[in-house]
C-alpha cells in the first residue's frame, strides 16, 4: 500500500516539473528574451506600486466621497421655494440689488427672491455667523483679553477698548452688533478659541452644521472681501438662527445699549447703527447691515408686520432704505 501512495506522488512530481518545463518554455517563446521565472517577478515587482498607487488612490476617492456629504438639513434652512412666489416686486434693472430674499421668519416659506444662491461678498453681514457661534459657547460674564491684534483693527469699532485688559463678554457682543466693531470680532475670536485663523476655521465647521450651502469665511468681521461670501438664501437662514437666540434677537433689536466701563464717565454707551432702528421704524426687530466697496450695501432687516415676523436680505442693493420696506409692504397681506 504504502508502496503505492510512493509511485502516486512520484508520478504526480514527474508530472508537475513536465508542466513546469512547459509553462516556462511557453513564457520564453511567447513573451521575451527573459526566462520565464525571471519575467514573472520582474512584472510582479513592476506592478506592485501600480497596484499602491491604484489602492491608495481608490482610498483617496472614496475619503472624499465621505467628506462631500450634502451639508445636513438645518431647522433654519428655508423651505424650497414655489414655482409661483406669492409677493410680487418689481425693481428697475439699474435698480435692483444684485441678490435677495424676501422670507417668513417662523415658517421659512419665501416670499420673493432675485438671484438668491448667488454667492457674494457680505462685509459686516459676517458677524451674524460670529455672534451665533459666541453666544452658543460662551456665557455672558466671561472676560475677554483685549489684545494687540484686537486693538490693531481697521474699519468700524468699539474704540475705546482698554489695552492689555479684559472686558465683560456681553458688552463685547453688544460692540460686535450694535456698531459692528471689528475690534470685538478679533478679540472674541481669540477668545473662543485662541487665534483668528482658529476661529475662522471654527466658522466654516458651522456653516456646514448649518446648511449653509453657498457660504464660506475668511474672518470673524468681514472687512476683508476675498474668499468670504454668501448668498441670500444662506443670510435668511443665519438670520433665523440669531433670531432664535435670546441674547442675539435682544442685542439686534435694541436702539441703544449702556455698559460701565474704565473711561471718563465710567458708561461705554453703544448705539444700534441699524439706520431703521435708528429712525425708530415701526416693528424692526433687527438684524444687521454692512457695507465694504466690493460688496455694497448689505442688508438683513427682520420686522413684525401684520402678525408676522418677516425677513429681507439685500446684497449689494443701490438704495435699500426704499427697497427693505417696498418688500415689507408687499408680504404683509400675503396669506402664511
Amino acid at each position: 500500500m504504502r508502496k503505492g501512495w510512493l509511485l502516486v506522488a512520484l508520478l504526480a512530481l514527474a508530472v508537475g516539473a513536465a508542466a513546469g518545463i512547459a509553462l516556462r518554455s511557453d513564457e520564453t517563446v511567447l513573451g521575451s528574451s527573459e526566462p520565464g521565472a525571471e519575467r514573472a517577478a520582474s512584472h510582479d515587482a513592476a506592478s506592485a506600486p501600480v497596484a499602491a498607487r491604484h489602492v491608495a488612490a481608490t482610498g483617496a476617492r472614496e475619503h472624499r466621497a465621505r467628506t462631500r456629504r450634502p451639508p445636513r438639513r438645518s431647522p433654519f434652512t428655508l423651505r424650497p421655494a414655489r414655482d409661483r412666489l406669492p409677493a410680487h416686486v418689481e425693481f428697475a434693472p439699474d435698480r435692483e440689488p444684485r441678490a435677495g430674499i424676501l422670507f417668513d421668519v417662523d415658517t421659512g416659506a419665501v416670499l420673493w427672491e432675485c438671484h438668491p444662491g448667488r454667492r457674494l461678498p457680505i462685509a459686516s453681514l459676517t458677524k451674524m455667523l460670529t455672534a451665533l457661534i459666541v453666544v452658543e459657547r460662551h456665557r455672558p460674564g466671561e472676560r475677554v483679553a483685549i489684545t494687540p491684534e484686537a486693538l490693531a483693527y481697521q474699519g468700524s469699532g468699539v474704540g475705546v477698548l482698554p489695552k492689555g485688559g479684559q472686558v465683560r463678554l456681553e458688552t463685547m457682543l453688544n460692540g460686535l452688533l450694535l456698531v459692528s466693531g471689528n475690534d470685538a470680532a478679533i478679540a472674541l475670536a481669540q477668545h473662543d478659541a485662541g487665534s483668528v485663523g482658529e476661529f475662522v476655521a471654527r466658522m466654516n465647521r458651522w456653516r456646514r452644521r448649518l446648511g449653509l450651502r453657498c457660504s464660506h469665511f475668511t474672518s470673524p468681521h468681514g472687512l476683508q472681501d476675498a474668499g468670504n461670501y454668501s448668498c441670500a438664501r444662506d443670510l435668511a437662514a443665519l438670520a433665523r438662527a440669531d433670531l432664535a437666540s435670546r441674547r442675539v434677537r435682544r442685542i439686534v433689536g435694541a436702539d441703544h445699549a449702556r455698559f460701565r466701563f474704565p473711561i471718563e464717565g465710567g458708561f461705554l454707551d453703544l448705539y444700534n447703527n441699524n439706520p431703521f432702528i435708528r429712525a425708530g421704524a415701526r416693528g424692526i426687530t433687527g438684524v444687521k447691515t454692512g457695507y465694504t466697496d466690493a460688496a455694497g450695501r448689505c442688508y438683513v432687516t427682520t420686522a413684525r408686520r401684520g402678525g408676522r415676523d418677516l425677513g429681507v436680505v439685500l446684497l449689494h442693493s443701490p438704495n435699500p432704505l426704499d427697497q427693505v420696506p417696498a418688500l415689507l409692504r408687499a408680504a404683509t397681506h400675503q396669506p402664511r
